[in-house]
């Protein structure tokens, strides 16, 4: 597990591209066989992908958590964005397609993740947050039938935003947050940009109580996002290709603009749960 320090603003506005990346961007999460976790001293956020090929994947704590298993003391959502797959949660299997997600509640010990073909191997995106209370284990689904142990995301959790002509149509599918998915502070969803729309998160914002990641995917090879980041008068951009994440302050700003449409995934843990609870800076702000 790899382990990143909090970053101070002050600090951040002097930093260099690749000290800017060494930072906030995790470059790689998705390799054959392995599950990849960074830890974020950022409100304790740990990141990851787990890719099994050949054969199923355990998550165990590692020495960093000083725990006995990864969610003694924690809670854990996922989202697969590649083949279809299986989730093992002591003893029960979630078959988890493509854009299917799970939360996993405190005090799961045995957690597991397999592929149902190593042709296409599933792609499982984890976003772990310390948990003070145990939570159900729950299958998310986009649509779909409900049933037990499955929950589907409600219509009024699906929201359409933007408009072409401001090049930020959109849609915010959100998997984890109160009402439809209970945690104690994490959240997650996805948002994808239609074709010839390029901007996500515009007008900006900050919001000092929470923190974020965003994963970016569904890009070709060729395609990038440009990540801005920084306080809304020290503007900074990280240059961000497929299937790589980054690691978002409460004090930063997180917007994108892409060379093309792209869907990306966002997860918050902090201080509270009020997805609505943000800072707006004006455009004419942003420096």
């Amino acid at each position: 597990m790899e382990v990143r320090t909090a970053a101070s603003p002050k600090d951040v506005k002097h930093y260099t591209t690749q000290r800017l990346r060494e930072e906030f961007l995790i470059p790689q999460l998705f390799i054959a066989d392995e599950i990849k976790l960074v830890y974020s001293h950022i409100d304790r956020i740990i990141t990851g992908g787990a890719m099994p090929v050949e054969g199923a994947l355990k998550l165990t704590a590692g020495e960093e958590l000083r725990a006995e298993y990864f969610l003694e003391r924690r809670e854990l959502g996922v989202i697969n964005i590649g083949g279809a797959g299986t989730i093992c949660v002591d003893g029960r299997e979630y078959a988890v397609s493509h854009k299917e997600g799970m939360y996993i509640g405190k005090g799961s010990k045995e957690i597991s993740f397999a592929s149902a073909d190593a042709n296409a191997p599933a792609k499982f995106y984890l976003n772990s947050a310390p948990a003070h209370m145990a939570y159900p284990t729950v299958l998310i689904k986009p649509e779909g039938t409900p049933g037990e142990g499955v929950v589907l995301v409600k219509d009024e959790n699906k929201v359409e935003l933007g408009s072409l002509e401001e090049s930020n149509h959109r849609t915010i599918c959100k998997y984890i947050l109160p009402g439809q998915v209970e945690s104690c502070q994490l959240e997650m969803g996805m948002t994808s940009l239609e074709p010839g729309s390029v901007w996500n998160t515009m007008p900006s914002h900050t919001h000092d109580r929470r923190m974020e990641v965003y994963l970016y995917f569904e890009l070709p090879e060729d395609a990038f996002v440009m990540h801005y980041m920084g306080e809304p008068a020290e503007t900074r951009h990280i240059v961000v290709r497929n299937e790589q994440a980054v690691i978002s302050p409460s004090w930063s700003i997180h917007s994108g603009s892409g060379s093309r449409n792209y869907t990306f995934i966002w997860g918050m843990v902090g201080e509270n749960q009020d997805f609505d609870d943000m800072d707006g800076i004006a455009m004419q702000d942003l420096m």
